[in-house]
């Protein structure tokens, strides 16, 4: 069997139970995900990713948070079309199986991503501390959420070797949980869980630096702060502590390079560098530098005292001037109150909500992202997200969600929206991705 057919198969055994059309849809693309995996592994250059002032990379968010035999699809409004045999009773897919990263790796190259990024930042100190840490600081860590909760970083690290193995060009941007104060407390051994996270990510970095993406002479890491953030250092907000213990350890710090990202940064004007109403993406004030995980995209809606909303950038200045450092864009974001206003989980949408489709089915708040990407052309352009699924953060149709992965709900149109935008955001730049396919 080639592993051409053999993917095709792979495809094919995931398809069961969906429509005739999307099989036969899932099988066109399958052919080519396959040609585009081979002939991207084909001439894969070995090292690192090196970023400078002057590249454009495109990261997507990425989830290997689910199986084995998980129950986190079992609420889903859409389920993804690949399905694991130890998933079948609850739907969806096992992130560990061989055949789920495979096809994963595939669907990335295919829209021209160039790195994913590794998202453990949920329950830090339940993961790596002690048990003398966790009834002392966590008790709601039991030894059942504890143990979901080291399958997700399992199945997270697993990408490094995974994808390896796959021999994509595709790296790995470890995202570490800066939300809970409790990641710096010191556990028996005199670590905080966060310097565990990453030491953790460190030594999978150093293992296979292949995976490597290098930014400022380091090996670039994230660390997830949560939604609003309190910009008063006279607080001792975390995200402070967090920058003064990378300070205070200058062993961590110049081996990695850090950079804190944070939701919601549209309705956040205290930490903009002009607080006007805006008409356009807004600027974070230097002096906190956040890169955004998610922010709303809605310029006619006119909910009092946030709207209209706009994204944020960062810019970043060298010797020779400045560049816009990082930008995120969505398939679709929440109001302020969700998804469903008055009830959370149905119709009528929010008026504040950016949903997926516009009125002619097509994908009009990604498109609107990327018209700015474009504009603002960053050095990081991420893409948020491939497969989250779950709730609270994906709502109860096709609209409330901003998943891209083919799902039942809209099919293959996300994958394909995605990948023509990032092909015009090429061409629109000037550059040319080590992933981009022919």
């Amino acid at each position: 069997m080639t592993a051409e057919t053999s993917f095709e198969t792979r495809v094919t055994l995931c398809m069961k139970g969906n429509t005739r059309a999307m099989k036969a849809v899932s099988l066109t693309l399958a052919l080519l995900l396959a040609s585009a995996l081979s002939a991207a592994s084909s001439s894969v250059p070995a090292g690192p990713l090196i970023v400078d002032a002057h590249s454009h990379i495109v990261v997507m968010e990425y989830e290997a948070w689910f199986g084995p035999k998980a129950v986190t699809f079992q609420t889903s409004a859409a389920m993804p079309l690949l399905q694991s045999p130890d998933m079948q009773r609850g739907g969806g897919y096992d992130s560990a199986q061989p055949a789920v990263i495979q096809q994963h790796v595939a669907q990335m190259e295919y829209m021209g991503i160039d790195a994913a990024i590794g998202d453990l930042t949920n329950n830090v100190s339940c993961i790596f501390n002690s048990e003398w840490f966790i009834k002392k600081y966590v008790p709601y860590c039991t030894p059942s959420f504890r143990s979901y909760n080291q399958t997700i970083r399992d199945n997270t690290g697993n990408l490094f070797p995974a994808w390896t193995k796959l021999g994509t060009r595709l790296k790995l941007i470890p995202q570490l949980g800066g939300i809970d104060d409790n990641v710096l407390f010191k556990d028996v051994d005199g670590k905080t869980a966060l310097e565990k996270e990453i030491e953790y990510f460190g030594s999978l970095l150093q293992e296979y630096p292949d995976r490597q993406v290098i930014y400022k002479g380091k090996p670039l890491m994230l660390i997830f702060l949560g939604a609003a953030q309190d910009p008063s250092r006279s607080d001792n907000p975390l995200w402070f502590q967090i920058r003064k213990f990378l300070k205070n350890h200058p062993e961590i710090a110049r081996r990695y390079t850090f950079k804190m990202i944070a939701g919601y940064l549209d309705s956040q004007p205290y930490l903009w560098l002009n607080q006007s109403t805006p008409d356009g993406p807004v600027e974070i004030n230097p002096a906190y530098g956040f890169w955004s995980w998610v922010d709303r995209l809605n310029p006619t809606c006119t909910l009092a005292p946030y709207c209209p909303y706009y994204p944020s950038y960062n810019e970043v200045h060298d010797g020779t001037g400045s560049r816009v450092e990082n930008f995120i864009a969505s398939i679709a974001t929440a109001g302020q109150n969700g998804w469903g206003c008055p009830n959370p989980d149905a119709p009528p949408y929010c008026p504040d909500a950016a949903l997926r489709f516009g009125d002619n089915g097509g994908y009009d708040t990604f498109d609107s992202f990327m018209t700015y990407a474009r504009q603002l052309d960053p050095i990081f352009l991420i893409i948020h997200q491939f497969n989250e699924f779950v709730p609270p953060d994906e709502g109860f149709d096709a609209n409330t969600s901003d998943d891209i992965e083919p799902a039942s709900l809209w099919g293959f149109g996300a994958l394909e929206a995605v990948k023509q935008q990032i092909r015009l955001y090429r061409h629109n730049t000037g550059a040319e991705s080590p992933t981009q396919l022919p």
